[in-house]
């Protein structure tokens, strides 16, 4: 019962965070969007230091071997993967009007949705890697330190919700609609979690190595997505702003709690 309610956390944050359509107008204001996109980004940066590098160095010096080798050969694969998906799945980025990934005939709204799940299936991954660590002993990872980046992850996914289901309704989808294709684009989250436990725990040598691909996926979405959009047009300061707030929280909760 607890692996559920670890691994559902950050869906339930992008699934009331896309309850926000029945509440606000169909447009986020631009300085609260980059707020909020500065902030998920923040959130993201320090999860993938403390929350994944660090433990990944950690347990493979405590294994006997080279801290460094498996946190870089990790991030940089994770990196790869995300570029490779990035590529291959056509996707839509709010506020674009040309599609990336291969060619298809795909409606604008579900091109937007793929988007939004393509930038949460490294959150899951995230999430499911420490629970995986956490359930296996001698690793130094703890349940509490799992549940501190999934609170982390869901606290940056309530305002990543509000952002993908808002922009629905100005290409013509309904409120309930809206809101669904929302929870959808996060529905990736436990399913990317649920795949990397069934992997990592049967494979604990390679653990190291999967967090740090948790972690590089993440810095790829945060470089390839989150901080380009809050540093567009005007207001980039509150973007900034954002970074560093939701930087300092995901810190403060992992060092004070996890």
């Amino acid at each position: 019962m607890e692996e559920f309610i670890v691994l559902s956390i950050p869906f339930l944050g992008t699934a009331l965070g896309a309850a926000m359509v029945f509440f606000m107008k169909a447009k986020l204001n631009p300085w609260l969007e980059k707020l909020l996109m500065g902030f998920a980004a923040g959130v993201m940066v320090a999860a993938s230091v403390w929350s994944l590098l660090i433990p990944a160095i950690e347990l493979s010096e405590k294994n006997g071997g080279s801290g460094w080798f498996p946190a870089a050969a990790g991030f940089l694969l994770g990196v790869g993967f995300l570029l490779l998906l990035d590529s291959l799945v056509p996707h839509l980025h709010i506020d674009n009007e040309k599609p990336e990934g291969r060619k298809s005939d795909l409606q604008k709204t579900t091109m937007l949705v793929l988007a939004v799940a393509l930038h949460n299936l490294p959150e899951g991954m995230a999430v499911g890697v420490a629970f995986a660590g956490a359930m296996v002993e001698g690793t130094g990872m703890t349940f509490a330190a799992a549940l501190v980046l999934a609170v982390g992850i869901a606290i940056q996914n309530f305002p990543e919700g509000a952002i993908i289901s808002m922009p629905l309704r100005n290409v013509g989808a309904s409120r309930p609609k809206a809101f669904w294709y929302g929870v959808l684009s996060g529905a990736v989250e436990p399913v990317g979690a649920v795949a990397t436990i069934l992997l990592a725990e049967h494979i604990v040598p390679l653990l190291p190595y999967f967090l740090a691909f948790a972690a590089g996926a993440m810095i790829y979405v945060v470089v390839e997505e989150l901080i380009p959009e809050a540093q567009a047009g005007e207001h980039t300061n509150i973007g900034t702003v954002g970074v560093a707030v939701g930087f300092v929280l995901m810190m403060v909760l992992d060092v004070a709690l996890g």
